[in-house]
């Protein structure tokens, strides 16, 4: 008899936005009227990173048009404000955060992945005032459970002491991958946020076979409740935990290839 596979969580894999002009005619089809992009990328890919809200408010209107342009099991993850991070003391960022949820972002509904709070790379770690900001991060907003993610640009941060505090709050460390930034790549969650930015114009799907065949094997390890050894980590927790969920965006890089990389590592995991 064969062997059971290893149960693991579901892995989505997507692109930061998807209004970007250099993608009609190689991503999009020719003559892909613009209102229609957002259905037709949510049909290639399984999660898209909205990043139009660290710079602003959307509207509720917008985040319910989305919900109902998208297949039933598509989800968006959101950048938060960046009103709420951009900030000397992030312990008072309360009413910051508050407004962000209450902007309408609810209205995606079961559609609704994980926040993820980008700072800049001039933060440093202050374990006292991180560990206020973490308190205010809601665990549920209009009887939706919200995931929440902190993506730290700052050598500082990378400290056991960090990652103790994250793991405490459940909130998942996100992962840099092929990029300048720090790496922290322990699992702190339930489940796991990566952006890999490693895209090359001269790799027609962003990245070689072999180097797509690396991510897809980091991702269904994070999902199976493992941790890819070949990534950096600060503290490592236990081998062997339960299984995962996982969210990899392929940002940055060369763009242009970045909805091919996607999707080609979307047919590895499958």
């Amino acid at each position: 008899m064969a062997a059971k596979p290893a149960a693991r969580g579901k892995i989505r894999i997507g692109v930061g936005g998807w209004t970007y002009e250099p993608w009609r005619g190689a991503f999009y089809p020719d003559g892909l009227t613009q209102k229609r992009e957002l259905e037709y990328a949510s049909a290639k890919l399984t999660t898209i990173e909205i990043n139009g809200t660290y710079y602003g408010s959307q509207k509720p209107e917008s985040f319910a048009k989305w919900r109902n342009e998208t297949p039933d099991d598509f989800v968006f993850s959101l950048k938060a404000t960046r009103y709420a991070t951009n900030r000397r003391i992030l312990a008072e960022a309360e009413p910051t955060i508050e407004r962000f949820f209450k902007s309408g972002v609810t209205e995606l509904k079961s559609k609704l992945g994980p926040i993820n709070w980008q700072f800049a790379a001039t933060k440093r770690f202050d374990p006292d005032d991180f560990a206020g900001f973490l308190k205010l991060l809601p665990k549920s907003v209009d009887g939706l459970a919200i995931r929440h993610a902190v993506e730290v640009r700052n050598e500082s941060f990378k400290t056991p002491e960090f990652v103790a505090l994250a793991r405490a709050h459940g909130v998942a460390v996100v992962i840099a991958g092929d990029s300048e930034y720090p790496q922290i790549a322990d699992a702190t969650a339930p489940f796991v946020y990566a952006r890999i930015m490693g895209t090359s114009e001269t790799e027609p799907a962003g990245y070689s076979a072999e180097g797509l065949d690396l991510w897809a094997r980091r991702a269904r390890t994070w999902a199976a409740g493992g941790s890819p050894a070949d990534l950096k980590t600060v503290a490592p927790a236990s081998p062997g935990g339960a299984e995962r969920d996982v969210f990899l965006y392929v940002i940055g890089g060369f763009k242009e290839r970045n909805p091919a990389a996607a999707m080609a590592l979307i047919e590895r995991v499958s």
